[in-house]
């Protein structure tokens, strides 16, 4: 997939508890229903997701993600067969699992420091590999919301990582900033604003602002009012390099990149 041209992830959430679409899609009907809405709205890839990443959200075992998440790969695939899933993990076993089912890529909030097996694993799966900043783990991250120079880093970081995975043998490696993870609001405001500091590694940049704190929590709202300010944030982005947006509203996100390719 061409890259130059930036894409839309539709996000896929099949957990109870995700801070905005928890527990909206758990049967087959009204997964298949949300997945073709957003195919029709312009989605180039769909990120399933069975185990939520909101700060605070409970644990769930890996045998329960992978109850979540696999039948949604299998079904998306036969009611869909051109479709392209991502698998948002950080289990090696679960990424490998919706691999072999016939998922694409992986989204990794923790870039292999929550599962020591997952680089390896990326590596011989030889797929694409979203590799996120983040400290902590989603139940803890707030506490690690802490740094001497925020932009400083997150380029060490992915320095380091991006080395790591090329050495691994990781071919294909995206890159996520972290938006919301382990950063304050205005954390989250200074990383959008130094953006384009991030494309030095000259790597495709993903970017996830759908929705998030950082707006409604700024504008005195709540996550169900956020489409506005998602479609602002991810504008900024866009002109500061993005090369994907993930997002729970594909059809504004295809707009935004509709009118700027115009430019």
């Amino acid at each position: 997939m061409d890259l130059t041209i930036p894409k839309v992830m539709g996000i896929l959430n099949v957990t109870p508890d995700s801070f905005y679409d928890g527990g909206k899609f758990r049967d087959e009907r009204s997964i298949a229903v949300q997945v073709e809405k957003m195919l029709a709205d312009g989605a180039d890839f769909i990120d399933v997701g069975g185990y939520s990443s909101r700060p605070g959200a409970d644990e769930i075992s890996e045998d329960e993600e992978l109850t979540r998440v696999i039948p949604v790969v299998k079904v998306l695939l036969k009611e869909f067969p051109s479709i392209i899933l991502s698998v948002d993990t950080f289990r090696a076993a679960v990424a490998k699992a919706a691999i072999d089912c016939g998922a694409a890529l992986v989204n990794d909030i923790s870039a292999g420091d929550l599962d020591k097996a997952m680089i390896k694993t990326i590596a011989a799966l030889q797929v694409p590999y979203i590799a996120m900043h983040m400290q902590g783990t989603p139940g803890t991250m707030t506490q690690f919301a802490h740094y001497e120079n925020l932009i400083k880093e997150i380029i060490d970081y992915f320095h380091h990582k991006i080395f790591q995975l090329q050495s691994a043998g990781v071919k294909d490696v995206i890159i996520d900033p972290g938006f919301g993870f382990a950063k304050t609001v205005d954390q989250n405001f200074e990383l959008l604003n130094r953006l384009d500091q991030l494309l030095l590694f000259e790597r495709p940049l993903m970017i996830g602002l759908s929705r998030k704190s950082m707006i409604w929590r700024t504008l005195n709202s709540d996550p169900s009012s956020a489409l506005n300010g998602t479609t602002v944030l991810n504008t900024i982005a866009m002109m500061k390099g993005a090369s994907i947006l993930r997002v729970h509203d594909v059809k504004e996100a295809r707009e935004i990149i509709q009118l700027m390719i115009q430019l």
